[in-house]
């Protein structure tokens, strides 16, 4: 543990990292791990063991048997709990309704489920700035495991494009999903550089650099961009953090990409400026021709979509290219490679609203809420550290995936919503913690008004007293 002085009668800090003692805490920690990073899966024994479903079940059974150590009032202080309340119902109205309800049962079964049951267990977790910053740190630390197996374990090949080799046997993610992981990865890392102590910033400084690092070993070009574009809203918005740290931060993501670029890297990034030439223009099983035929399916079926988990479905047996199985041409069950056209083509238009409002909402709410937190905790104790940088990161890490989460299919899974898992825990952490502010800085302001209020009282009546002249 460290302290610091007392900063304008801020609590002292104890240090930004505390381990809670329960296991609700701990177990849903471990599960962060386990399912951002994929550490485990590299591990045949162990993945055998299915350890990411054990803990879900194991974090589910400590809730049910200490309630008392959650917030549930959490789920009623934000928006973003509705919101993906509604598309829980609309997932659900999309498996009788769409082409194929078993397919989509058995979808919402054994993958949708567990990423809401985790989302909701993190958003009740969060009790104070301590507990948020436990849970970022989770996922910081596995995007830093990710990073380093990206970089010494997993091995790069030529994907036959003509350019740069790239990250190749990643287990269930391909180098574009490690890309998108890694990119929201980096504000988040910068908040727990900037709120920690020694041991804490090195360790975010190793995770940083080998981010770095692996985005070029994976050779995404929606990575690259989302990376292009979260730096440049942190250059240039983020005006909270000093220019020295801000330019610092940049070129050390910076010099380890270009330090790990494999040959034809950079080549391969400037094809992101000949678009027209590139095969995914081209092509029948291109992104462009992938996403038409994903808007199609979107219109034809536009209040309940085609059912959760059945774009590939789709693909294989609705679209004009699986008439060619009746040629002896190749057929493919292709996923749609955009989260917002996943949610729309799989829920309906309902389903691409609540998708859309979760991301993009969320920017600007949490935008919305720093604007109200006084500058000052920026130079207070640790938790009000912890609740304005949050306020500063959390929006950055969502541009970072409304742009990279446009070239994967990730609207049902457990990224986007780990995200709003975190704003709901700084919503309920930083609105109590600023009315009581207002409410302190309002008691003073009628103090100072009941004090002015009597001195011109006790004035006037000095003065009528002295009009009456001496007493007979």
């Amino acid at each position: 543990m460290r302290s610091v002085r007392r900063i304008g009668g801020a609590e002292p800090d104890r240090g930004s990292f505390d381990i809670p003692r329960d296991p609700v805490r701990i177990l849903l920690f471990l599960l962060t791990l386990a399912t951002i990073s994929r550490v485990p899966q590299h591990f045949p024994a162990i993945a055998a063991l299915r350890p990411a479903l054990l803990l879900a079940l194991g974090a589910v059974a400590a809730a049910w048997f200490t309630p008392r150590s959650l917030a549930f009032k959490n789920l009623s202080s934000a928006w973003q709990p509705k919101v993906i309340l509604g598309l829980t119902v609309a997932a659900c109205l999309s498996v009788p309704l769409g082409i194929s309800m078993g397919g989509s049962a058995r979808y919402f079964l054994d993958e949708y489920a567990k990423v809401l049951i985790f989302a909701f267990l993190v958003m009740v977790a969060i009790r104070g700035p301590r507990d948020l910053l436990f849970f970022v740190w989770a996922y910081v630390i596995s995007a830093g495991i990710l990073s380093w197996f990206s970089l010494l374990v997993f091995d790069i090949k030529d994907p036959g494009t003509g350019y740069a080799q790239r990250l190749d046997e990643l287990y269930t993610y391909d180098s574009n999903d490690v890309g998108l992981v890694l990119v929201v990865a980096i504000p988040l890392t910068l908040l727990t550089l900037q709120t920690s102590g020694t041991k804490g910033k090195l360790l975010s400084s190793f995770i940083l650099l080998g981010i770095g690092g692996a985005l070029a070993r994976g050779g995404s070009r929606g990575a690259f961009l989302s990376l292009v574009i979260v730096g440049l809203v942190f250059l240039f918005v983020a005006s909270q953090v000093s220019l020295a740290k801000r330019l610092g931060a940049l070129a050390a993501v910076m010099f380890a990409l270009a330090l790990a670029a494999p040959q034809g890297y950079w080549q391969q990034m400037q094809t992101i400026t000949n678009v027209s030439e590139d095969f995914n223009w081209r092509e029948d099983y291109g992104r462009m021709a992938i996403w038409t035929r994903g808007l199609g399916y979107m219109w034809s079926h536009p209040f309940f979509g085609l059912g959760i988990g059945n774009f590939e479905r789709a693909e294989g047996t609705l679209s004009e290219v699986a008439d060619r199985a009746q040629l002896g041409g190749e057929v493919r069950w292709t996923s749609p490679h955009n989260s917002f056209l996943e949610a729309g083509s799989e829920l309906g238009i309902p389903g691409l609203v609540l998708f859309a409002t979760l991301v993009f909402g969320t920017i600007v709410g949490t935008v919305r809420l720093r604007q109200r937190l006084p500058r000052s905790w920026l130079a207070g104790g640790v938790e009000e550290r912890i609740i304005y940088l949050s306020s500063l990161y959390f929006p950055i890490s969502m541009i970072g995936f409304a742009v990279a989460g446009s070239f994967v299919s990730f609207a049902f899974q457990d990224l986007v919503y780990l995200l709003a898992a975190y704003v709901t825990g700084l919503y309920a952490v930083a609105v109590p913690k600023l009315s009581l502010l207002n409410g302190r800085s309002g008691q003073r302001r009628s103090g100072h008004a009941i004090a002015s209020r009597s001195r011109s009282s006790a004035r006037k009546s000095l003065a009528a007293s002295r009009s009456l002249g001496p007493p007979l």
